[in-house]
């Protein structure tokens, strides 16, 4: 390990020199570089410095620090803090970019993309290809390459005419030419009068180049001004017929920015709207209800057997429309409520050889819960789902049509960008919906480097309005039971009971702390995310109304549940009417068609008319019993078998009356007997046939009694609900983080230690070899003397690796000691050491 005097001359070095902690905090920010963990802290470099992993790391910072790696990759290498602050700031300076700098070259250096101390700041060789100037990829500082790779392709005696034309003397060779030339373009005071003396129409040009793109066209015979610039270098040709303004010239017309507007501070989420804490919550809490519903509807009408499976998987176009009618919603909304129950295990294939979408065991247990359990059971999946509803109806790379359930939906962003929408509606005032500009404009300033920014774009506006439909925000606003579903505490309440730091209006500012900005919280574990979830449903509670045990029955056959009903209730009532509408309050309307449901599925006329008047606060409207009783005296008059089928009545005059309509042409009907027609169709279509002409007939069984037909449920088998897709690796945990620590100090520790020479050196990447004699003769006099001794050795796989151990006891060919490496006493196989060397007493 590097001393503090000595700087390290390497990323690995860097490293060494870095605590636990600090090891933690870089294997945290990029989990990709502990998979496999690393042998050493060489290795850890040099997994740090892979195109792959760099790409990842810069993928994750923020604008200003993304910025401030840009500025490194068009500085000298190495640069000095001094030099980095003004390419930040300019000449001028900037109190709040200097006041900012700190912390992201803290960043930066945490996640290993930057070491050095201040007197040398070296950005890691990786991120500087990717994020230097070149004509293949213009750099987003605006800047060109420097004045000496410009000139690299010149021929000498040009550059010593350039020097010359510039006030500058001759020299003998072209590097100290250019090097001349490159003092000139940094020198101010020299530069100033310089360009006090180009024509305006040169200095134009230079204006236009200044923050890029730094390349121009120029003709075979450019114009006076042109010539005047390329005379004294200020521009300089990179191929026939382009030019490219020098980089430090550029500097010098930006007074020494490297960026045209640095971004310091993070835009502030600007508040919309404002509402009382209590409205939002009961706003809230009211959607809930509603989303809870929904579900329920959608699930119920699934409940004998749900739309088909596509040969590719998902829904077809039509059954999502046939969805989306029967929930009185938008397709997309349907899309987005089919996907939640999804991702709940509420719903999934059934398996079958005609695949059809079914219900799931689950269901039946979700349906039993509270109602508060059951929104956070919802809820919960859709925090962590990846599967993205909003990209139904559009096409894939290979140009097919996403599919509501089918494959393709994932976007392993999704979780990431709903938690962090849903955190920064929870850092506003309470009450406080956002502009929704703002958080977007948030997002990207959080991750600008991202290559799906519009996907991200569109997960952003997707969780606002989701949140909504689910109840977690209301009016826009972060309900209290939508921040305790993200582990956040309740916010404290002013004395006079409002919201502490409630906005006074439109247009207030999420206040920032500007310079020492914290990071945005992690998504929670499991365990966390199920404690949340019970906070959540225990906030949600007291603002649910209880359900019901009766409905207000009136004269225009209809019923109105002032709330929710009990499930019984609720049950019954929706096998004896149809809904008309929702809302706050539930209208029924009573129908033939529902009356003969309800007797058809084994209620009596004197049943129907007991349970009305139980439930009822009002008593049973004269209309409505007379409509009970009209359909259960003609239920059940005419009886439909199978002969293939036939219909029977003790009314020949009812018979002949169908035998007569021309409605039963189709049915081929004749008369066996004065009560017994024949049909050359199926019971079930004879059954649809006579109710559509306005009959109530009966189906019965072979042996003549009536058949009860209730809806039979459909179950899937026990189905999981599907896992999110990752984003990367996962980031690993405080046990693993200290066991991947440990083992890669051990191991740099076997591959660093200084060796006592024994034998000529192996060669580089081999193990050492010494005889089993001298193995034996060194472990043995190890265990005497106490002392750690470094081996070669070959697990049982074939990997080699060095070791240092401190053995033990060594008996019956094997050796036991203390690993370093594995931090732990193991007993290893003397076959398997390849050579062993006492450790330098230094």
């Amino acid at each position: 390990m590097s001393s503090p005097a000595t700087p390290p001359r390497s990323l690995a070095e860097a490293l060494r020199g870095r605590d636990d902690a600090s090891l933690a905090a870089l294997l945290r920010s990029r989990p990709d570089l502990v998979t496999p963990v690393p042998t050493d802290l060489t290795q850890l470099a040099t997994r740090a410095g892979t195109r792959a992993s760099v790409v990842r790391a810069l993928d994750r910072l923020d604008r200003f620090t993304l910025q401030t790696a840009q500025a490194l990759a068009v500085a000298t290498d190495p640069a000095s803090y001094t030099d980095l602050l003004g390419l930040m700031a300019g000449d001028a300076g900037d109190p709040e970019v200097a006041a900012a700098l700190p912390h992201a070259l803290h960043q930066l250096r945490e996640q290993a993309l930057v070491w050095g101390g201040d007197d040398r700041l070296r950005l890691v060789r990786t991120a500087r290809e990717l994020l230097a100037p070149s004509p293949q990829h213009p750099s987003p500082t605006g800047l060109g390459p420097a004045a000496a790779e410009a000139a690299a392709g010149m021929s000498p005696g040009r550059i010593q005419e350039i020097v010359t034309t510039a006030g500058l003397p001759t020299t003998h060779d072209g590097v100290s030419a250019v090097t001349a030339l490159t003092g000139l373009f940094t020198d101010r005071g020299r530069m100033t009068a310089l360009l006090a003396g180009a024509p305006e129409e040169a200095r134009e040009v230079l204006t236009r180049l200044m923050w890029g793109p730094p390349y121009g066209q120029v003709t075979a015979d450019p114009a006076a001004h042109l010539r005047w610039l390329l005379d004294r270098g200020l521009l300089l040709p990179t191929a026939p017929g382009t030019v490219v303004l020098p980089r430090e010239v550029a500097l010098h017309l930006r007074a020494g920015r490297a960026h045209r507007t640095p971004e310091p501070l993070p835009p502030a989420v600007e508040t919309g709207t404002a509402h009382r804490p209590e409205t939002v919550d009961s706003t809230a809490a009211g959607q809930a209800l509603t989303a809870l519903a929904t579900v329920e509807e959608l699930l119920k009408d699934w409940d004998e057997g749900g739309p088909a499976v596509l040969r590719a998987g998902g829904l077809s176009v039509r059954d999502l429309k046939r969805t989306a009618v029967a929930l009185d919603v938008p397709e997309p909304t349907a899309a987005f409520w089919v996907e939640l129950a999804y991702a709940a295990g509420l719903i999934a294939s059934d398996g079958e050889a005609d695949e059809r979408y079914a219900a799931t065991p689950a269901y039946d247990e979700w349906l039993a819960l509270p109602a508060p359990e059951r929104w956070a059971r919802l809820v919960t999946p859709w925090l962590t789902a990846t599967r993205t509803p909003g990209l139904v109806g559009g096409r894939d790379a290979k140009e097919r049509t996403l599919s509501a359930l089918g494959p393709g939906l994932d976007r392993s962003a999704a979780p990431e960008v709903r938690h962090r929408v849903l955190t920064l509606l929870a850092a506003l005032p309470q009450g406080s919906a956002p502009h929704p500009e703002s958080v977007l404009a948030r997002l990207h300033w959080e991750r600008p480097q991202r290559r799906e920014e519009d996907l991200r774009t569109r997960l952003a506006r997707a969780t606002l309005t989701e949140a909504e439909l689910l109840g977690v925000t209301g009016r826009g606003a972060l309900s209290a039971h939508g921040r305790a579903l993200l582990g956040l505490p309740a916010p404290a309440a002013r004395p006079d009971g409002d919201a502490a730091g409630e906005p006074s209006g439109p247009g207030d500012k999420l206040p920032v702390h500007h310079h020492r900005r914290p990071a945005p919280a992690a998504p929670l574990s499991a365990a966390a995310r199920a404690d949340a979830a019970a906070a959540a449903a225990r906030l949600l509670a007291p603002l649910l109304p209880e359900p019901l045990d009766h409905v207000l029955l009136q004269a225009d056959l209809t019923a109105v549940a002032p709330g929710p009903l009990q499930r019984p209730l609720a049950d019954v009532l929706g096998m004896l009417a149809d809904i008309e509408s929702k809302g706050g309050a539930t209208v029924y309307r009573f129908t033939p068609a529902s009356v003969r449901r309800a007797l058809d599925a084994g209620r009596s006329a004197a049943e129907l008319q007991d349970f009305l008047t139980t439930h009822s606060r009002t008593p049973v409207p004269q209309p409505l019993a007379y409509l009970i009783d009209d359909v259960a005296r003609r239920h059940g008059r005419l009886r439909v078998g199978a002969a293939s089928a036939y219909v029977r009545c003790d009314d020949d005059a009812l018979l002949n009356e169908i035998l007569a309509d021309k409605r039963a042409t189709g049915l081929r009907l004749r008369r066996l007997a004065p009560t017994v027609l024949a049909a050359q169709a199926d019971p079930a279509t004879l059954l649809e046939g006579l109710r559509a002409m306005g009959f109530a007939p009966a189906a019965e069984s072979a042996e003549g009694d009536v058949l009860v037909t209730r809806p039979g449920a459909h179950r899937t088998p026990p189905r999981t609900p599907p896992e999110p897709v990752p984003d990367g690796p996962p980031v690993p945990d405080a046990a693993l983080l200290g066991a991947a620590i440990r083992a890669i100090r051990a191991g740099d520790l076997a591959s660093t230690t200084p060796r006592k020479p024994s034998g000529p050196p192996p060669a580089s990447g081999e193990l050492p070899r010494t005889s089993a004699a001298e193995t034996l003769a060194t472990l043995q006099a190890a265990v005497l003397t106490g002392e750690a001794v470094w081996i070669g050795y070959v697990n049982a796989e074939g990997g080699a690796s060095q070791r240092v151990i401190a053995p033990v006891r060594v008996e019956g060919g094997f050796v036991t000691a203390y690993d370093h490496t594995a931090d732990e006493v193991r007993t290893l196989p003397l076959h398997r050491i390849t050579g062993v060397a006492e450790l330098a007493d230094d």
